[in-house]
């Protein structure tokens, strides 16, 4: 298991030191070798016990692992134990290193967003790769431990953004990016979903999973057993949630990761898989799996295919796409989604689906300052604009809008955008000569009026 660390740790201290002795030479200071090589190992050092303490109980592989990729640089270290490493404050005092940048790496920074120069990004993929490998030592990392590596991540991300380090082309592209464009990265894939408004939780839960396969990957690419675990997804939440959205870059997460092949969605319900006649149902299930294989298949409001009567084919169709999520679980990720209560109950309602279905995200409505920003996407991606004074009336349409169970969300954002678009064609097309800007400018004069409206009604 101490394999998994070495390289990782070797390679980060390295990096370290030629990024030292670069600040060195631009302060004009002289270059020392052997403090250079302390200074990165002992960086090191603070990244790995972060994500063992994590989770208040290292195991001894974890802690062997540590002292032996550490020890020729930390003379301590040589002969430490895993109990010794336990009871002192080796590990444990380095718990609450992912959530404040380190002074090291902030003089990295700083020198980057003075020089130009990026090698705070050297810094971020060295650390999220000792980060992972320590998560990989162990059959299966802790969720604690997932959590203090998406810790780790949001930190230093957070840091080098806000001071402005450009990595010359590696963060993600725009959100309505060309499938031919650059081809997808772990980190573009993770800078869109960052990128998405709002569903904090969602996107944490994104990152855990992505950490794990990560993990597996690696352990998989060392000969070590990995556990089996269901891939498989329950999406719970009201319309406009953007759950297709969240499902769509798992698939290419998981094509990036080889956890599928291909990293495409195949988007269905009820209707794709149900036929009216006896053996037609089957086969409509088995030409579906068979276009998503490779990829995910997404069945939305999945709750309808159960609870029908003794003649309906839902049944059916759950009992045969329980068989191929078996079958082909090797390249098939199925994602179910729908409303919470519906989907509890449809969970129950067959013994095979609790037992392939074990991870449930829970997608939240958006808040009203959420559906404005959406509402500005949407402005800002048909080249209009939302005039400052106009915000406020956005607003409190959106929070005039009774929330249940039929809250549309991001869909309603897109209904008032579009009822916003036609009250301004109707208003400017009544001036002499209006201007560029007035033609692309949406007033508080364009939004309905703060009123609920009837949900199968757009507001006008």
């Amino acid at each position: 298991m101490a394999g998994l660390l070495d390289e990782p740790v070797r390679a980060f201290v390295a990096d370290l030191r030629h990024v030292l002795g670069d600040l060195r030479r631009r302060a004009e200071t002289p270059a020392d070798g052997a403090a250079s090589a302390l200074d990165a190992a002992l960086e090191a050092q603070a990244v790995a016990a972060a994500i063992i303490a994590a989770d208040g109980h290292p195991s001894d592989a974890e802690l062997r692992a540590f002292a032996e990729a550490l020890a020729p640089w930390i003379e301590s270290l040589r002969t430490a134990t895993p109990t010794q490493l336990r009871t002192s404050a080796v590990i444990s005092q380095h718990r609450a290193f992912p959530i404040t940048p380190s002074p090291l790496f902030e003089t990295i920074v700083a020198a980057d967003a003075r020089d130009h120069t990026a090698h705070g990004w050297r810094y971020y993929d060295g650390a999220m790769r000792i980060a992972h490998a320590v998560c990989a030592i162990d059959p299966v990392p802790t969720r604690d431990e997932l959590l203090a590596v998406d810790t780790l991540r949001s930190m230093l991300l957070r840091r080098l953004r806000g001071a402005g380090v450009d990595r010359s082309g590696a963060d993600s592209p725009p959100r309505d990016r060309q499938r031919e464009g650059p081809p997808d990265t772990i980190e573009s894939l993770l800078a869109e979903l960052d990128a998405l408004i709002g569903l904090d939780p969602v996107k944490t839960e994104v990152r855990l999973l992505t950490n794990l396969a990560r993990v597996e990957g690696l352990r998989r690419d060392r000969g070590l057993p990995v556990v089996d675990q269901s891939r498989h997804l329950v999406f719970v939440g009201n319309p406009g949630t953007g759950k297709t959205t969240v499902a769509r870059l798992i698939a290419r997460v998981d094509a990036v990761l080889h956890v599928v092949s291909r990293g495409h969605l195949v988007e269905t319900d009820r209707s794709g898989l149900v036929a009216g006649y006896v053996g037609q149902t089957a086969s409509k299930v088995n030409a579906l799996c068979d276009e998503a294989r490779g990829g995910v298949l997404f069945v939305d409001e999945a709750y309808a295919l159960t609870g029908g009567s003794e003649h309906d084919f839902g049944s059916e169709a759950v009992s045969v796409l329980l068989k191929r999520m078996e079958d082909d679980r090797a390249d098939l990720v199925v994602v179910v989604a729908g409303y919470p209560g519906p989907m509890r109950t449809f969970l129950d309602s067959n013994p095979g689906l609790r037992s392939r279905f074990t991870k449930t995200i829970e997608f939240p409505d958006y808040t009203d300052d959420e559906l404005v920003a959406i509402f500005e996407s949407l402005s800002d991606a048909n080249h209009y604009t939302l005039a400052e004074e106009a915000r406020p009336a956005v607003k409190s349409w959106f929070a005039a809008q009774p929330r249940g169970a039929s809250f549309g969300n991001g869909r309603l954002a897109r209904t008032l955008f579009e009822a916003c678009v036609t009250r301004q064609a109707s208003r400017v097309v009544e001036l002499d000569s209006p201007t560029d800007a007035e033609l692309v400018t949406l007033t508080a004069a364009d939004v309905p009026p703060a009123e609920p409206f009837p949900a199968s009604t757009p507001p006008g």
